[in-house]
C-alpha cells in the first residue's frame, strides 16, 4: 500500500499527520454546540396577532379564520394549529422536514401582506417568529422583593437586570413572566357618559387625536434656525383627567375626569408569578440555537454571582430551573460509559496480545479516530449530544479492529524472521486492501441511517455519520501510524 510504504519510510510524517488529526479534532470539538438530543424539530412559523378589547369569538372570526384561510395553501404545510383567546390570536404553521425555515417564514410574510387590509384597524400587525428548539428557555430566574410592588420591581428588572443577562454569549433573549408595566388605566362610567350624550368611541377618538406628537417644522431667520416641537403628549393622571372629550349644548367642555376614573396602574394584572408563595417576576433565559447550553448556563451563573452584591437589600434573585444541570448529568453518564468501554477494550486487547507494548499500538488508534471524527461533525454542523456520544462508545470497539489486524500480520512476519522494517511494509501491503474493504463495509452499514426519512432519520442521522467517520479515520491510522509504531516496538524482537 502506498500509504503504508510512505509511512514506514517517513515515520515522522505519519506521526505528524496523526497528531494533526488529533489537534484539529480537539479544535473542532470546541466549536460544536452542546445539547441533550439532536435538533429534530420540524420548521415551525408562529403568527401572533393582538386585538385589545376583543373577545375570543371576535378574534376567531375577524383574525384567526382570515389568516388561516390565506396561509393554508403555502407549499409544504403539514399541520396548522390555531388558538383564539381574548385579545390574542396565535397560529402555529408546521412545515415538512424538507422546507427551509427562512424560506417558509418569507412565504408566510408574503401571504399575510395580502390580508393586512382585511384585518381590523384596531388590531396590531401580525408578529411572525421562527420557532426552533433554541426558543425553549434553559434557565428560569425568579426576582422577588419584600418592599417593592410588582410595578416597581418590573421597572427595576428592565432597567438593571435584563440587559445584564441578554448580553451574555450564547443568550438569544431574556423573557419576563409575571411582569407588570406602568400604564394609564381609564375606567369609564356609563351613567356619566350617557348623561353627557357621549360614547366610548368619543373617548377613544379624543385620546387618539390629542395624545400625539407630530412634527411642527422649524423657524428660520438670516442668522438662526430653530426646530419646533409640539408637546402634546399626556403624561400624568391630571393631564388625562383634563383631556377634553366633548362639548355640551351650551358650549361646556366635557373632560375625561368627569366621565371616567383615571389612575396610573398596571397594563395587565391577569398574570402573576410566585415562588415558594412569594410574589415576584421570572426571567427566562433563551439560548441561541447553536449555543453551548452548558457554557451558557455557566455564564449566567457567573453573571448572577457578580450581580448579587449590587442588589438592593429588599431584592433577591434565585435560580428556579436550570436545564443545564439535567443535560450535564445525562452527558456525564454517557461519558462514564465511554470511559468504561475504553478500559474494557484495552483489557481485552491485552489479554489476547499478551504484552503491554503490543496493546499500546492499537490503543493509539482510539483517541485519534474518535476525536478526528469531530472534524466531520463540525463541517456538517452537528452537535455533541447523547446520540453522538453513544456513537463514540460504539466506535471504540470498531476503530481498533483494523489496527489489530495490521498489527497481528506484522508481528506474524517478525516472528517468522523478517526484519521489523520489511515486515511492516510487507505486512501492511498484504493486508491493506482487506482493511479498506472491511472499513467500507462498516461505513456502508451506518451511513444509510443518516438518509432515513422522517423524524427517525433526523434523530439518528448524526449517529450514523459519526460512527462512519470514526471508522474511516481508524483505517487511515491503522495503515499509516500502526506500521511505524510496530518498527519502534518490535525492532529488537
Amino acid at each position: 500500500m502506498l500509504i503504508s510504504d510512505l509511512s514506514v519510510r517517513r515515520p515522522v510524517f505519519a506521526t505528524v499527520i496523526s497528531l494533526l488529526l488529533f489537534i484539529l479534532g480537539l479544535g473542532a470539538i470546541t466549536r460544536l454546540s452542546l445539547r441533550e438530543f439532536p435538533d429534530v424539530d420540524r420548521p415551525v412559523v408562529n403568527v401572533e396577532t393582538r386585538y385589545r378589547g376583543a373577545s375570543s369569538d371576535v378574534v376567531e372570526s375577524r383574525i384567526t379564520q382570515i389568516i388561516e384561510n390565506e396561509i393554508s395553501g403555502i407549499e409544504g404545510v403539514e399541520r396548522l394549529n390555531s388558538s383564539s383567546r381574548d385579545e390574542r390570536s396565535q397560529i402555529n404553521v408546521e412545515f415538512t422536514l424538507e422546507r427551509d425555515l427562512d424560506s417558509a417564514a418569507n412565504d408566510v410574510r408574503e401571504r399575510l401582506s395580502r390580508v393586512a387590509a382585511r384585518l381590523p384597524l384596531e388590531a396590531d400587525p401580525p408578529q411572525i417568529t421562527k420557532v426552533d428548539s433554541g426558543t425553549d428557555p434553559i434557565m428560569w430566574l425568579n426576582v422577588a422583593s419584600t418592599q417593592r410592588n410588582m410595578l416597581e420591581l418590573t421597572d427595576y428588572m428592565e432597567r438593571y437586570l435584563v440587559d445584564q443577562f441578554s448580553t451574555l454569549d450564547g443568550v438569544a433573549s431574556v423573557r419576563m413572566n409575571g411582569a407588570r408595566r406602568y400604564a394609564m388605566r381609564v375606567w369609564l362610567q356609563r351613567e356619566n357618559l350617557a348623561a353627557r350624550q357621549l360614547t366610548v368611541a368619543d373617548v377613544e377618538n379624543a385620546l387618539l387625536r390629542e395624545n400625539v406628537e407630530i412634527p411642527a417644522g422649524r423657524l428660520e431667520s438670516r442668522e438662526r434656525e430653530f426646530s419646533l416641537r409640539t408637546d402634546t403628549n399626556l403624561r400624568t393622571e391630571e393631564d388625562f383627567r383634563n383631556l377634553v372629550i366633548g362639548r355640551g349644548p351650551d358650549g361646556y367642555l366635557v373632560r375625561l375626569g368627569e366621565v371616567a376614573d383615571v389612575r396610573l396602574a398596571s397594563d395587565d394584572d391577569r398574570s402573576i408569578s410566585r415562588t415558594n408563595g412569594i410574589i415576584g417576576a421570572s426571567m427566562a433565559i433563551v439560548p441561541q440555537s447553536k449555543a453551548n447550553v452548558l457554557a451558557t448556563s455557566k455564564a449566567v451563573r457567573e453573571r448572577l454571582a457578580q450581580i448579587q452584591p449590587t442588589l438592593p437589600k429588599d431584592v433577591t434573585i434565585d435560580i428556579n430551573i436550570d436545564n443545564g444541570v439535567y443535560i450535564a448529568a445525562s452527558l456525564e453518564n454517557v461519558v462514564w460509559a465511554l470511559s468504561e468501554t475504553l478500559i474494557l477494550v484495552l483489557i481485552v486487547i491485552f489479554l489476547f496480545l499478551g504484552t503491554a507494548r503490543a496493546t499500546l499500538i492499537p490503543a493509539v488508534t482510539i483517541p485519534v479516530s474518535i476525536i478526528a471524527a469531530a472534524i466531520v461533525m463540525t463541517v456538517l454542523d452537528y452537535s455533541i449530544n447523547t446520540l453522538t456520544l453513544l456513537a463514540a462508545v460504539l466506535a471504540i470497539g470498531l476503530v481498533v479492529d483494523d489496527a489489530i489486524v495490521v498489527l497481528e500480520n506484522i508481528v506474524r512476519r517478525i516472528e517468522g524472521g523478517e526484519p521489523a522494517v520489511l515486515a511492516s511494509i510487507n505486512g501492511s501491503r498484504e493486508i491493506g486492501f482487506a482493511v479498506i474493504a472491511t472499513t467500507l463495509v462498516l461505513m456502508a452499514v451506518f451511513i444509510p441511517v443518516s438518509f432515513m426519512t422522517g423524524d427517525t432519520g433526523r434523530l439518528f442521522g448524526e449517529f450514523g455519520v459519526t460512527v462512519a467517520a470514526a471508522v474511516g479515520f481508524s483505517a487511515f491510522v491503522a495503515l499509516s501510524l500502526t506500521p511505524t509504531r510496530c518498527i519502534d516496538r518490535f525492532a529488537g524482537f
